[in-house]
């Protein structure tokens, strides 16, 4: 160990412990109280980015709690420390509903106080609402179970890579955030504020997918590999649509209005009809544009114009130049010029 004792450099004999380091530390800290000072009043001069002296808002942290259990319940037994057997599922079940039923019930009330003193309405009956909300939530599980099975079957049926349905729900991306979405919507669909976007925000920053709770997704939906996709707000999408990374299903443009200010409520993003297949890196604009049912988009295709059903959309390979290193003989991978 090295010797921590000071020196003394005059009479060369041994001091106590250096308090130099100490000295230069309380230097620095004695600086922290104007850094602070500026930090407060920067909080006053710039009031848009800081919630202070006002109603309690849903916490980030506590939704991607929120997740977790609600993935539990959709997945029993795949996610978790404990193993589950027939016997305890209904205790398991009824504990993890639970839990849910009393933290989301105070995270959507928290929401729905965040809406009214944003739009300067009269908040009432708060907690009374994220309880009823937060039970219908709980009623809706079932049937959003039936609808995740069905995605999880599309995954099996288009991935030949995938061995099992126990790895697509462990391993794939897009369906973790198909899933996360799909418990969104429900929320979303019952007029809670804030939280669904909460929630596939999460799922985008998880996974690299970015789908909106607004969105309707019909059945048996499969996203293939998944990083890079964008389903916006208003987006319809049929059933049996396959998508692959890179994929954006979004808008064209963004109409103002007399103040400039943006158009909001209308259709912004394309609809996609049953049976269709996009490929990497495609592009569909527009609240008019509709891709008709069978269609299959091909990679990198830009599109802002319906396709009729049954229609197959491609780009037309482009021209390689190959271009010869000095020294070297035939194209690469060739082998050598005849």
């Amino acid at each position: 160990m090295p010797d921590r004792r000071c020196s003394d450099p005059q009479g060369g004999g041994e001091q106590t412990l250096c308090h130099v380091t100490q000295d230069h530390h309380r230097e620095f800290r004695e600086k922290l109280p104007d850094v602070v000072e500026a930090l407060v009043e920067s909080c006053r001069t710039v009031p848009h980015i800081a919630h202070v002296d006002s109603a309690l808002i849903p916490s980030k942290e506590e939704v991607t709690d929120l997740v977790q259990i609600m993935t539990r319940l959709v997945y029993p037994g795949f996610f978790g420390r404990q193993e589950l057997d027939w016997p305890s599922l209904p205790y398991r079940v009824g504990q993890g509903a639970t839990e849910l039923f009393d933290r989301l019930s105070l995270q959507i009330a928290r929401s729905i106080r965040h809406e009214c003193r944003r739009t300067e309405s009269l908040c009432t009956h708060c907690l009374d609402t994220g309880q009823s909300q937060a039970l219908e939530f709980l009623r809706r599980l079932p049937r959003v179970r039936e609808m995740v099975s069905g995605d999880v079957t599309a995954a099996y049926r288009g991935d030949p890579a995938a061995k099992s349905f126990d790895e697509i729900v462990f391993c794939y991306p897009g369906l973790y955030a198909v899933t996360v979405y799909r418990l969104a919507h429900e929320l979303y669909d019952a007029g809670v504020p804030l939280l669904p976007r909460m929630m596939t925000e999460h799922a985008h920053g998880a996974t690299g997918i970015d789908i909106h709770p607004g969105a309707r997704i019909g059945r048996e939906f499969f996203i293939d590999h998944g990083t890079g996709v964008v389903i916006g707000e208003t987006c319809e999408i049929g059933d049996r649509v396959t998508l692959y990374q890179g994929v954006t299903l979004g808008a064209l443009s963004f109409p103002r209005d007399e103040r400039g200010d943006l158009v909001r409520g209308t259709k912004r993003h394309p609809t996609i009809e049953d049976d269709v297949i996009i490929y990497s890196g495609a592009t569909i604009l527009g609240g008019h544009t509709v891709i008709g049912k069978g269609c299959v988009i091909g990679g990198n295709v830009w599109l802002t114009e319906s396709v009729p059903p049954g229609t197959k959309v491609t780009l037309e390979p482009p021209r390689l130049v190959y271009h010869q290193a000095a020294g070297a003989t035939g194209k690469p991978g060739c082998g050598p010029a005849e």
